[in-house]
């Protein structure tokens, strides 16, 4: 069952932002120390359902929104299960920390795309995704995740 026009994309956006932010409160507070349970459940949530509705749209071919959604829901079934299963005991803290980075990594990394994609200044900029301007904010959002995954693995310490 495929769905689409703007009702539909407004509710994955918004999905998708609340995803977003909430990803950076989890991703934050990780580097403090703590360990927020319900806005881990908001991130977990809305990113799963992200990647979900993402598969609703009408599509002619394979798209790279297809690649990061494969990606994303394993990477996202490891999360759930390290934080809600095995209570982040052992290295399954590790595991949460990197899958937990990884997903919000790749929902940043969507939303680069489609910023290059939508907003006009930044399509004028790299209409095809493959100049300098796109490659450059992709790897420094790569960079910056790399450090703050790095940062959250040191700092962040089961709390019971």
């Amino acid at each position: 069952m495929f769905f689409g026009g703007p009702t539909f994309t407004a509710i994955h956006v918004a999905i998708s932002l609340a995803g977003i932010l909430s990803g950076f409160v989890v991703l934050f507070a990780m580097l403090s120390g703590r360990r927020p349970a319900g806005w881990t459940a908001l991130f977990l949530s809305t990113t799963v359902a992200t990647s979900v509705t993402g598969f609703l749209f009408p599509f002619h071919r394979f798209l790279p929104a297809h690649a990061t959604g494969i990606v994303s829901l394993p990477v996202l079934a490891l999360a759930i299960y390290a934080f809600y299963s095995r209570h982040l005991a052992g290295g399954w803290r590790r595991t949460y920390v990197i899958t937990a980075a990884l997903a919000q990594y790749l929902n940043v990394f969507v939303l680069v795309v489609q910023s290059f994609e939508k907003a006009s200044a930044l399509h004028a900029l790299a209409p095809t995704q493959s100049e300098p301007p796109f490659l450059a904010a992709q790897l420094l959002v790569l960079a910056l995740f790399v450090v703050l995954t790095v940062a959250a693995d040191r700092r962040f310490r089961n709390l019971s």
